[in-house]
């Protein structure tokens, strides 16, 4: 006993040693806090201490030696220190944090810089804002001056790991806390970096896009909390509402799209639309603008933005929402940015320097730098230069380095002479070579904004989807989400969510609803939905935040394709439904719904798990259920209520008939069948008699008309219907393997 006395003494001795060290007296550190957080700095600026009041419980690692602030050049630029440090990204440490006030100070290891930092507390959040950076300018050299700053660290937390990261929002949370450094502005760099038993949390700003009057805020508070903070900072700092559009009824609507949209045909879409329980109806630039930048209007909308209203009209007379797919960031070699004469505000995606003059012949053209790795893909292999468009062939990668093949004068540019020495490019052209990218910096996409915003208004769209997010030049964390914000900010009312395909840490108050995904082949489409839709609303879920289980490109059946079946349908929307995730149906012509022979099928699977999901009818142990990516489930609705069960593809069914399917599930001690046939209709014989089998509709509201004969019962098969058995699961799967398709009306 004594001994065990003497242990535990030990132990609590060096507990108590420890919590000394740890210790930071308040008249030692830097104390920011309200009512909720108490962040700890010591004077050396590192974060000794985040505690969550309510709780009592410490949200930062203990003994990480990164530092809350820092500066960052791309190579030493001080004399001095050029001369003596190694021509790398050097990074200085913040050493010395002093506040006065609602301002802190904060100098730097081997740089003469004192950063003014001010503070915005507030009971929600805790801002940071960069407002001055002061260079001292010692009399010790007389070469001394003021040197640049790269890069700037604002805000970096040691934040201990919890159950889930959600790096897009960059928020460390479980059930009970979530920490969450977020950028105040377009301006903020956020990132954050795995560290074993932490995430270290960064904010910080790029003096290429702005340094001075960028900001970051903490939120730390519990995880039901959460988004009620975020909602007051949006308002706050005058970011898009993206919890106030995470709120919205219209945020769990899935969409109906189409493609050859005119005044003609809207009515025809919208009925197919009801059809699949869709409250909103997307229509894509293309319908109705015959190029991208100038969206000159079709032949097919003769009055221009009139036929454009009275289609969005007639959307929201049916009681759904209308919204527009747009590109907004690039044009298509159709346009006026391109034809006759290149815009010179088009983004060049490398420059040359001519090496030697050339003339309106000339096929070679010589450059000083070497061409490696210049697009080499058919209809991106384009030079401009002055005011001339040029197709290569090859290029050499050795001195003297050429562009060689060349075929001058392309998009009806005309051939010029041009003098060694002057500058060129090569276009920025996407990787699909249907458009040529914007560059940036300059005034054009201003242009594509305005008149993007006057359609957006006029036409009333209330939903938007931002697609080619990505075709931009870097520095893509800044210019994905400005591009963004421009077209978001420029009608006058703003819409009530958004989708789109590329995310910065920003763009999470723009694309409140992420992204669809393109559709797969329906031979391929399950494991399409496994490996990315289902990880994608996963990665999502963390970020408080659901993903389009779309985009589902409708395909008729074709002789080497089923194309897309009711099964399918059950198998994208349930697994959406685990994440409370809409779909997407893309329609590229009315033809394909009219010629699929399980159109009703299709749009009644889709409608029934559109009505179960908006109406919140699935437990969260459904949804869990719902998560597992190879456990099928079926919906049925069956006197107005809706019924989750498992089921599964019954194998060899008709002999292995290909053309047909059925799935297999329990209900009421009995064992079910929904079967159908894939691409036409026919008679189905099944070898059993007597009262062993019920044949029902697909509503499963009335018994189905049939024949029978002996042993044998000959079933019409055509749309899905329903089969009930008094008959074991094994019995029947050898029933259906043992049955046929007798009769065939293709």
């Amino acid at each position: 006993m004594t001994v065990m006395k003497h242990f535990i003494l030990f132990v609590l001795c060096g507990i108590i040693s420890l919590l000394k060290l740890m210790a930071v007296p308040d008249e030692d550190g830097i104390v920011i806090e309200n009512d909720e957080i108490r962040l700890v700095l010591t004077q050396d600026a590192r974060a000794h201490s985040l505690i969550h009041k309510p709780s009592g419980e410490e949200c930062l690692i203990v003994g990480s030696n990164a530092p809350v602030f820092a500066l960052t050049e791309y190579r030493p630029y001080d004399p001095e220190n050029m001369l003596t440090y190694v021509a790398k990204s050097t990074t200085y440490p913040a050493s010395k944090v002093v506040r006065k006030g609602d301002t802190l100070f904060v100098d730097f290891d081997r740089i003469a810089y004192t950063a003014i930092i001010t503070l915005n507390i507030t009971p929600y959040y805790i801002g940071f804002n960069l407002i001055q950076l002061d260079y001292s300018l010692e009399e010790i050299s007389q070469w001394k001056r003021v040197t640049e700053i790269d890069e700037f660290t604002i805000l970096q937390l040691p934040v201990k790991k919890r159950d889930t990261f959600g790096e897009w929002l960059n928020v460390v949370w479980d059930e009970t806390i979530a920490v969450n450094v977020i950028g105040t502005s377009l301006y903020t760099k956020i990132d954050s970096e795995d560290r074993g038993d932490h995430f270290l949390l960064t904010a910080g700003m790029e003096n290429e896009v702005k340094l001075l009057d960028v900001g970051a805020a903490l939120i730390t508070t519990s995880k039901n909390k959460l988004l009620d903070y975020l909602a007051v900072f949006e308002k706050d700092y005058g970011l898009p509402r993206g919890v106030e559009s995470r709120r919205s009824e219209a945020y769990g609507y899935s969409y109906y799209e189409m493609r050859g949209l005119t005044i003609n045909n809207i009515d025809q879409h919208i009925e197919y639309a009801k059809k699949g329980g869709f409250k909103m109806i997307v229509i894509y630039w293309s319908d109705f603008a015959s190029s991208l930048g100038h969206f000159p209007w079709r032949k097919e909308y003769p009055n221009g933005m009139a036929d454009l209203k009275e289609i969005s009209g007639k959307i929201r007379a049916a009681k759904m929402i209308p919204g527009f797919h747009i590109h907004y960031n690039k044009a298509t070699w159709n346009d006026p940015y391109l034809l006759p004469v290149p815009d010179p505000r088009l983004n060049l995606s490398r420059i040359f320097t001519l090496a030697r003059s050339i003339d309106e012949n000339a096929t070679e053209i010589e450059v000083e730098e070497n061409p490696r790795n210049s697009a080499m893909e058919n209809g991106r292999r384009i030079l401009k230069i002055n005011r001339e468009l040029i197709e290569y062939e090859s290029y050499t990668t050795t001195r003297p380095y050429k562009f060689t093949g060349c075929k001058r004068g392309r998009l009806k540019t005309e051939p010029q002479r041009a003098d060694g020495g002057i500058k060129f490019g090569l276009l920025d052209v996407d990787t699909s070579p249907r458009y040529v990218r914007f560059d940036q910096r300059t005034t054009i996409q201003d242009e594509v904004t305005e008149r993007l915003g006057n359609i957006i208004d006029e036409a009333g769209f209330e939903f938007l989807y931002f697609d080619g997010g990505e075709d931009v030049h870097p520095p893509y964390w800044y210019y994905g989400a400005k591009a963004q914000l421009d077209i978001y900010n420029a009608p006058i009312t703003k819409p009530l969510l958004s989708e789109g395909a590329l995310k910065t840490h920003f763009s999470w108050h723009i694309l409140t609803r992420a992204n669809a995904y393109d559709t797969f082949k329906p031979e391929v489409f399950r494991d399409g939905v496994r490996k990315y839709m289902m990880n994608g609303a996963q990665y999502m879920a963390e970020n408080f935040t659901s993903v389009n289980f779309g985009w589902n490109i409708y395909q008729a059946p074709t002789p080497s394709s089923d194309g897309y079946q009711p099964d399918m349908y059950e198998f994208v929307c349930s697994r959406g439904a685990a994440w409370d995730s809409p779909i997407s149906l893309v329609v590229t012509s009315p033809d394909e719904l009219i010629n699929h022979p399980r159109t009703e099928d299709n749009l009644a699977v889709i409608k029934k798990w559109e009505e179960a999901r908006m109406a919140n009818l699935f437990t969260d142990e459904q949804k869990e259920m719902l998560k597992d990516p190879y456990q099928e489930h079926i919906l049925l609705k069956i006197d107005g209520n809706h019924e989750l069960l498992p089921y599964k593809k019954v194998p060899d069914f008709a002999s292995g008939d290909p053309d047909v399917s059925a799935f297999l599930f329990i209900r009421d001690s009995k064992t079910w069948v929904v079967y159908w046939h894939k691409n036409g209709a026919g008679q189905l014989e099944i070898p059993i008699s007597g009262k062993a089998m019920k044949v029902y509709n697909r509503e499963m509201t009335a018994e189905d008309d049939h024949t029978r004969s002996g042993s044998v019962q000959i079933l019409p098969i055509d749309n899905r219907r329903y089969l009930a058995f008094d008959l074991p699961e094994r019995e029947v799967i050898e029933i259906l393997r043992r049955s046929k398709v007798i009769d065939r009306a293709d």
